[in-house]
């Protein structure tokens, strides 16, 4: 009966959303795997294309995909470039400011440093900008933060010697480290932030409610926990 509920208020979410615009426009970095990322054939891929196209489905949605850079990501939301954030972004009092979220589809797992095999965190970090990992880092004592654009460049600063370690979500950098072999390693863990959600306007409510039916959905019936070991497979976690 739950299980019907539950897909009863997606169907009815989703149809005072078809109402009011025809496509939904799924906003993502295309630069965090295993989250979002860009494959050989030039399309979004990963772990947030699989779950935005199931739940698009459910919210009897069309949905198509739109990649921006992470720095200006919540701007050009809020100018209507796109319609959702759905890349990896972490639910913070800040940015619930001025965008709504919808209920996490990420669970809040630990943030980790990474630096060269024998290294330690040191003190220069790098992050990437406009992240709960930059904002963690500028308020270490002791610590010089470089902010980067992109993922990518964090870890090359590491590489080059420019900084002694990156912080960034354990989802991401543990893929990092895995295929480094060997030259990187993991040095330290912190939990922040509250879990990972999609963005929406604070305007689009229905759009939310019919996104958090449809994030209920895949959590009540498993297809969501399998998602994520799919992508994620060190996660020790289940909704």
């Amino acid at each position: 009966m739950k299980k019907i509920l539950i897909a009863g208020a997606v169907l009815a979410a989703a149809a005072g959303v078809a109402a009011a615009q025809d496509v939904v426009r799924m906003g993502t970095e295309g630069a965090y795997a295993p989250y979002n990322f860009i494959n050989d054939a030039g399309e979004v891929d990963g772990f947030e294309r699989d779950l935005g196209d199931e739940l698009c489905s459910r919210a009897g949605l069309e949905c198509v995909w739109v990649t921006n850079e992470w720095d200006s990501i919540i701007p050009n939301l809020v100018s209507g470039n796109y319609d959702t954030i759905i890349a990896g972004m972490s639910i913070t009092a800040e940015r619930d400011e001025v965008i709504d979220f919808t209920q996490e589809y990420y669970p809040n797992d630990p943030s980790v440093f990474v630096a060269m095999a024998g290294g330690d965190i040191g003190s220069v970090v790098a992050a990437q900008v406009n992240t709960i990992q930059s904002a963690h880092v500028s308020g270490m004592e002791g610590v010089e933060l470089l902010e980067f654009a992109t993922p990518e460049e964090t870890i090359a600063a590491v590489e080059n010697g420019e900084a002694d370690s990156v912080l960034a979500d354990g989802g991401y950098l543990n893929e990092v480290v895995a295929a480094s072999g060997g030259d990187l390693e993991v040095v330290g863990s912190v939990v922040i932030g509250g879990g990972v959600g999609m963005g929406v306007r604070e305007s689009d409510t229905e759009l939310k409610d019919a996104m958090n039916a449809a994030i209920a959905s895949m959590k009540e019936d498993g297809s969501l926990n399998a998602l994520l070991a799919e992508w994620f497979p060190d996660l020790d976690f289940q909704y």
